[in-house]
């Protein structure tokens, strides 16, 4: 027996070694891949390419080896985007854009940071030309931006108007004998309506008639402004749609119908520069500034994208999703770098639970006392999302931000139903009087609800109240405008939520502002946290669960992370999607 348990730790020790030796391979290769690798090369004559797919992200996706790279296609966040064409504007070498969306997933926030980033890299005087494929309203949108805009001769334009549309699960649950019961504070958090209703509540219809109404207004007034038409000339062109390629070439939507080659050589022409080399923007990315406009001062931009869970004490911050033990590593990072002179915080979020987004705000209250710090939203600043902003500092968002939600949610399923379906019986013994509170077998008592009313109206108080001091404002005035009620970006900024519309732009020259850089002058950005290596996902657990994952792919990328915690959430009210 003695010698078995020897055998044993003998052959541990050699399947270790093994595992070691292996893994140290696999780190010597992927350095010498890394040390290996050069930016490449930048003709003189350059167009730089932008080859837009799917959804944008905001954080640095995983950093892959050159070979892999390539073949998994360009992998490239909106900061990427935005710094590459203020870096081609002053580049001689470049002399013309080429931007092709096509299937953008992208939010409306998102997609009016790229088209202002094409808008301000015309100003250099260099031409943007656009090519679309299959383009619905977002590839317009971003087409809208350039100079000229081409479409294939065969390509139908599905600019049609615009429609959002919200899931209701209620008969499906009834169907199963499932029940979700929920509590709220605020009369448009209505998060529970998909599990309780199976249509909009009156307060439901009110917001998103809200929401896309003003949306369809932006894209009208942006849409004439590239086209010089005015806003009901446009109105009554998308009336008209969807159009076949000669129709929207008719409607004056486009400039020409052309292949894909016939639109490098029109480019050629207008250069007058001999045959471009198409530079892809991935690659562009890698390549330094030849004009050294980076500046010699650092500026932080702080990317917190995702749904706000407290995550694991081990996060670093790289995660793909937004953990407070994570990013509160990440702002104490950055508060305690001395060469960083101010910090942009990057905010793509839909909210998540209460005790994680308390934990961030602390964070960003700290980094407050310590750096200028200027936030700028993304697609969505809401609920938590918007909680961690309050910090006192200046908040800017695009005019279709989702922003606000301001409200507490707490919701359990009761799938007592079901399990009689299934034949199953839960029995249970229990000391104190609510200790099934959290079961799923049995409903909330009128005493039990009570306590959780009384919890998420004191959080909705503290949520309300912290808004109002941070936009110093009487809670009077804030509390009316809370009420869980999603507000775009726009519709904020009027109500006192916000203080400006723009994007990056805009939060650079107000973070130069509060951290006396002058405004001519230019600075570095550093952008945290910084990308993940493959060889983070060999050695460290960073997906989603499974379950996760299967609900992802069955109805995309709603926040399910924070919703399989449980608990009190600062949570959007509903999740949708408007095209």
């Amino acid at each position: 027996m003695l010698l078995s348990k020897e055998m044993g730790k003998y052959l541990l020790g050699v399947a270790t070694g093994i595992v070691l030796f292996l893994i140290g391979i696999v780190v010597l290769f992927f350095a010498l891949l890394r040390f290996g690798q050069k930016p490449p090369s930048v003709g003189s004559n350059a167009v730089l390419v932008l080859r837009l797919r799917g959804d944008i992200p905001e954080k640095p996706p995983i950093e892959l080896p050159p070979l892999l790279a390539s073949a998994a296609g360009p992998q490239v966040t909106i900061a990427d985007v935005w710094m590459s064409l203020r870096k081609a504007a002053s580049d001689s070498r470049i002399k013309a854009v080429v931007v092709e969306p096509e299937g953008l997933s992208a939010g409306w926030g998102k997609i009016e940071e790229i088209r202002a980033d094409l808008v301000q890299f015309r100003k250099s005087g260099k031409p943007v030309y656009a090519y679309l494929r299959q383009p619905g309203s977002h590839e317009y949108y971003v087409a809208c931006g350039a100079d000229r805009i081409y479409l294939g001769p065969s390509e139908p334009l599905m600019l049609k108007g615009l429609r959002a549309e919200v899931m209701y699960f209620k008969n499906t649950l009834d169907k199963v004998g499932v029940t979700v019961e929920v509590e709220h504070a605020g009369k448009y958090k209505d998060f529970g309506d998909m599990f309780t209703r199976s249509d909009m509540s009156p307060e439901t219809r009110e917001v998103m008639s809200s929401v896309v109404g003003d949306i369809y207004g932006n894209l009208v007034d942006r849409i004439a402004a590239a086209r010089h038409k005015t806003p009901d000339d446009v109105r009554a062109i998308i009336d008209q749609g969807p159009f076949t390629a000669p129709g929207a070439l008719k409607a004056g939507l486009v400039d020409e119908l052309r292949f894909e080659d016939q639109m490098w050589g029109e480019l050629q022409g207008a250069l007058h520069s001999g045959v471009p080399q198409k530079l892809a923007l991935a690659d562009y990315v890698r390549v330094p500034d030849p004009a050294g406009s980076a500046g010699n001062k650092h500026v932080a931009l702080v990317v917190a994208e995702g749904d706000i869970t407290r995550g694991d004490p081990d996060d670093d911050g790289s995660e793909n999703s937004l953990t407070s033990y994570g990013f509160d590593k990440v702002l104490n990072r950055v508060a305690n770098d001395s060469s960083i002179k101010g910090v942009i915080v990057r905010i793509d979020s839909p909210g998540g639970e209460v005790t994680a987004s308390d934990e961030i705000w602390r964070q960003m209250n700290l980094l407050q006392q310590k750096k200028p710090l200027v936030i700028s939203m993304s697609d969505v600043a809401a609920s938590g999302g918007y909680y961690m902003a309050m910090t006192g500092a200046p908040i800017i968002a695009y005019p279709s931000t989702e922003t606000g939600s301001i409200g507490v949610v707490f919701g359990k399923p009761v799938l007592r139903g079901l399990y009689n379906k299934l034949g199953i019986d839960k029995d249970a013994v229990q000391q104190g009087a609510h200790a099934d509170i959290d079961s799923d077998y049995t409903p909330l008592s009128p005493a039990e609800d009570q306590i959780l009313r009384q919890g998420i109206d004191e959080s909705y108080v503290d949520f309300v109240s912290k808004v109002a001091a941070a936009r110093h404002r009487p809670y009077a005035q804030i509390e009316p405008v809370a009420q869980g009620r999603v507000w775009l970006g726009s519709q904020a900024q009027r109500r006192g939520l916000v203080d400006q519309l723009g994007g990056l732009d805009a939060a650079v020259a107000a973070l130069k502002e509060k951290a006396g850089i002058p405004a001519s002058e230019n600075v570095a950005i550093d952008v945290y946290p910084t990308p993940r290596s493959l060889l983070d996902l060999l050695v460290k657990r960073s997906q989603p669960s499974m379950l996760e994952s299967r609900l992802k792919q069955v109805f995309g990328s709603m926040p399910y992370r924070a919703w399989l915690q449980g608990g009190y959430l600062r949570e959007m009210p509903y999740w949708f999607e408007v095209r």
